[in-house]
């Protein structure tokens, strides 16, 4: 990957990441602050790590990528941000914890949801590919121990990581929300047979 390649694909994402910024603003009746992403390819211990250390402090929801591509998001909501959405969305007054009801889980769900898709038909748009979002889930169980499989046991399929960190703000404080996208290999290959023969600016560049 050249690294105009890799400008390119930062972009792409940083595009789709900027509809799903603008899709949570409306939701969390905020202004919604974008960082550009990172895109990083790293070890699966690493990123297993920074996981595990995220969920002590956050609530996971994880969406899964389907189609054309094989991916999976997570957002990682804090416990100011649950309160702050349930107050916002519910109507209800609630402790800065991360320990959610039923009503604050279908939330939290339901703004992935947005969020995800948001994402995913802006990736779609751009780079022609019949992808979409499955359904969010909130995986209860240790998400580190789910994802070692994948990048442990199976050196092969090593996912690309795009580590993006949007920021939640307001006047009197800002939150970050962390959200990370995993792509396997086969999928990033795609992904750069896409972009090396299609021209931006033009259209299909002739084989």
């Amino acid at each position: 990957m050249t690294e105009l390649e890799r400008d390119i694909i930062r972009e792409i994402l940083n595009i789709g990441l900027a509809r799903a910024a603008d899709s949570f603003a409306v939701i969390a009746q905020e202004k919604v602050l974008l960082e550009v992403p990172n895109l990083n390819i790293v070890s699966g211990r690493s990123i297993l790590e920074k996981v595990r250390e995220l969920q002590e402090q956050h609530v996971i929801i994880q969406s899964d990528i389907r189609g054309e591509f094989n991916g999976t998001t997570l957002m990682f909501f804090s416990g100011q941000h649950v309160q702050r959405l349930s107050r916002v969305c519910l109507r209800m007054t609630t402790s800065d914890s991360i320990k959610i009801d039923e009503m604050q889980e279908s939330l939290l769900l339901e703004i992935s949801n947005i969020i995800t898709g948001a994402l995913v038909t802006q990736l779609a748009n751009i780079l022609k590919a019949n992808i979409y979002g499955a359904p969010p889930v909130n995986p209860h169980d240790d998400m580190a121990k789910a994802l070692q499989s994948l990048m442990l046991d199976r050196p092969m399929v090593q996912p690309l990581i795009f580590s993006v960190i949007t920021q939640f703000s307001d006047k009197a404080n800002s939150v970050e929300l962390p959200l990370m996208i995993f792509f396997d290999r086969d999928t990033f290959e795609k992904i750069l047979e896409i972009i090396r023969t299609y021209d931006f600016m033009g259209g299909q560049q002739p084989n």
